[in-house]
């Protein structure tokens, strides 16, 4: 494939939550259900934002939260099936990693279902002993609110 006038494109205001939102819905499983506010609250708390065009369509998307120094994490990894295969994945991510509040970082993580021999490929390991998840739900916020009280505070005079 003669991907030669595909652009990448960091600039966060230049992004099409219409096409973003079927190209989650067209590429990620995980994402199907996204809507276009949560999308813009995400992208807005979100630095880099990275997208892929060809011409005037959205083919690919990637986005990290970092602190500039220690940790960053890459979330949203998605390229048009139609793409896959050319490398745009790969350029993705590099993008991303090269950016300035990623590429001086400690560690960067990443999730990702099936995907991890690719993130190998690139430079990414396997981390078996940080994977902690809680689910924000409102049943287990609930619980956690009642466990947090339940904890015992002193105070150090």
């Amino acid at each position: 494939m003669d991907c030669s006038h595909i652009q990448f494109c960091a600039d966060k205001t230049k992004v099409n939550f219409v096409q973003l939102q079927r190209l989650f819905a067209k590429t990620a499983f995980w994402a199907q259900e996204r809507n276009i506010d949560d999308l813009r609250i995400a992208i807005a708390n979100s630095n880099p934002v990275v997208t892929v065009w060809d011409k005037q369509r959205l083919i690919g998307f990637a986005r990290a939260t970092s602190d500039g120094v220690y940790r960053a994490g890459i979330w949203d990894v998605i390229v048009d099936p139609d793409y896959q295969g050319a490398g745009l994945g790969r350029k993705l991510v590099q993008t991303v990693l090269s950016h300035p509040l990623v590429n001086r970082v400690e560690r960067v993580y990443l999730t990702t279902t099936h995907q991890q021999s690719f993130y190998e490929r690139i430079g990414f390991e396997k981390n078996e002993t940080t994977t902690m998840v809680l689910y924000n739900n409102p049943e287990s916020a609930e619980d956690l609110a009642r466990r947090i009280k339940a904890i015992p505070v002193t105070i150090d005079n």
